[in-house]
């Protein structure tokens, strides 16, 4: 049995987990690129409630990693760009494509992917915390029998 208790669960994609002063996450998805989707969504529903928000505006994001939990991070990080530089929160967002190339004898992990977004109103959207940064404390990313689980932490 987990000792880890859930305090808050959104559609089964996430838990927040205790955390002495930032947000701990423990996302879920059925293959890497649902993981990916469910941890962005639990990036804005941590500063927003995603059910007030409508697919008004699209963006499309892309970038890459040297591993999987670079890029998660880094997924993260340009999902968080969004917010900062054009004041969108998303209640959707689709991978389109995920690849993986060889450089030389490095591996390069590549996701394009596309968000339903609205501009941040705080009065019709329920305000939580603000989010300033995903961090690489406690970051893991594992693959069960039939799911895979990426911890990460949120720094407020």
């Amino acid at each position: 049995m987990s000792t880890e208790r859930v305090i808050y669960r959104y559609r089964d994609v996430y838990e927040q987990l205790e955390h002495t002063s930032d947000i701990y996450i423990k996302a879920y998805g059925r293959d890497l690129v649902s993981l990916l989707e469910n941890s962005g969504l639990a990036l804005f529903d941590t500063m927003v409630n995603i059910d007030d928000v409508e697919c008004c505006e699209e963006r499309t994001i892309s970038v890459e990693g040297f591993d999987f939990e670079n890029l998660l991070y880094r997924w993260l990080e340009e999902l968080l760009l969004l917010y900062y530089s054009e004041n969108l929160v998303c209640s959707r967002i689709i991978i389109n494509k995920f690849e993986v190339t060889r450089e030389g004898t490095d591996l390069i992990y590549r996701v394009h992917g596309s968000t339903c977004c609205e501009k941040f109103n705080s009065q019709k959207h329920e305000p939580r915390v603000e989010v300033k940064s995903p961090t690489y404390s406690l970051m893991r990313i594992l693959k069960t029998e039939d799911v895979w689980i990426a911890y990460f932490v949120l720094d407020i």
